[in-house]
This record gives structure tokens, C-alpha cells and sequence, in this order.
């Protein structure tokens, strides 16, 4: 199974684009605006699910790094 939440890979001008479930949370320039799209998508504890490849598939480039390589 695959994970529900995906952080896609950062784009050309920095940031990567969100997902849960196929549906668009926004885009985020840090880890505080994953945690922030998460909480507000009904996941509170979201901090704690960024590095737990079981809820988040961090696609292209590094986990955490947000800036165009």
C-alpha cells in the first residue's frame, strides 16, 4: 500500500506541491507548512508522521530540503 500523503519533488522555484489521497493540500517551502496542511486536513499529530515512510512518500530530491536542486 502506498502512502497517503506524498510530498512531490521541489519544483523550479522552490517548494513541493502536497498530496493526500490525489487531492492538492498546497505548496510548502518547509517542513512547518507540511505540518500546517496536514493539521488542517484533520491530522493533529502530523509532526510526527514526516519521517514514517508508512504516511509520507517524500518524492525527488532529499526529504526536507525544499529548494530547487
Amino acid at each position: 500500500m502506498a502512502a497517503p500523503i506524498v510530498v512531490q519533488p521541489p519544483s523550479r522555484t522552490g517548494g513541493r506541491r502536497v498530496t493526500v489521497g490525489g487531492q492538492i493540500l498546497g505548496l510548502a517551502h518547509s517542513d512547518a507548512d507540511v505540518i500546517e496542511f496536514l493539521r488542517r486536513a484533520g491530522l493533529p499529530d502530523a509532526e510526527g508522521l514526516l519521517d514514517d515512510p508508512v504516511w509520507v512518500m517524500w518524492r525527488g530530491g532529499r526529504a526536507h530540503q525544499y529548494e530547487a536542486a
